[in-house]
């Protein structure tokens, strides 16, 4: 992954993110454990990234998802033009994991990480062939001023917390 790419995914995230950690896979666990306010639910992590020592509910009931203060999501991949992220959608209903809980942590590998749409549809093309069903693509908390000012985390999280991991 180039390095401008992962710079310019992180200048996008300025305004959307109320942080932006780089970690290895050595470090990963602890600079999640930083970010993470408990109770907390989340996805499975891909590869050798592991939640280490904090309590996080995997494959969680709806009342767990209501109840959790902190959800954690890996990113399918991400598009750094525009700060967004791709969340998988899976049988157990993982997206639920990014909307409910009032603090999101997502984890976005840097080899996930894409220039812009036409490489990112690319990309969802070859994962919808292999029978991907949907993604959800996410920018930022949700934020409306329809009655006034500006509100964070009407329809989702107040705060999103991203975590690049380094390739190693």
């Amino acid at each position: 992954m180039s390095t401008d790419t992962v710079r310019s995914f992180e200048s996008a995230l300025d305004d959307k993110a109320d942080d932006v950690v780089r970690t290895s896979p050595d470090t990963f666990s602890t600079d999640l454990a930083g970010l993470l306010d408990p109770p907390i639910v989340g996805t499975a992590l891909r590869g050798s990234l592991s939640y280490g020592d904090a309590s996080v509910t995997v494959s969680p009931t709806p009342t767990e998802i209501l109840a959790a203060n902190t959800g954690v999501s890996q990113a399918g991949l991400a598009v750094a033009e525009y700060g967004t992220v791709t969340l998988r959608t899976t049988s157990e209903a993982d997206e639920f994991i990014s909307l409910y809980p009032s603090r999101h942590v997502i984890v976005v590998e840097e080899d996930d990480i894409t220039p812009g749409m036409t490489e990112a549809f690319a990309q969802l093309g070859t994962e919808f062939e292999a029978g991907t069903r949907t993604q959800i693509l996410a920018t930022g908390p949700s934020a409306t001023a329809d009655m006034g000012s500006l509100v964070r985390g009407v329809h989702g999280p107040e705060s999103i917390h991203v975590l690049i991991v380094e390739e190693q």
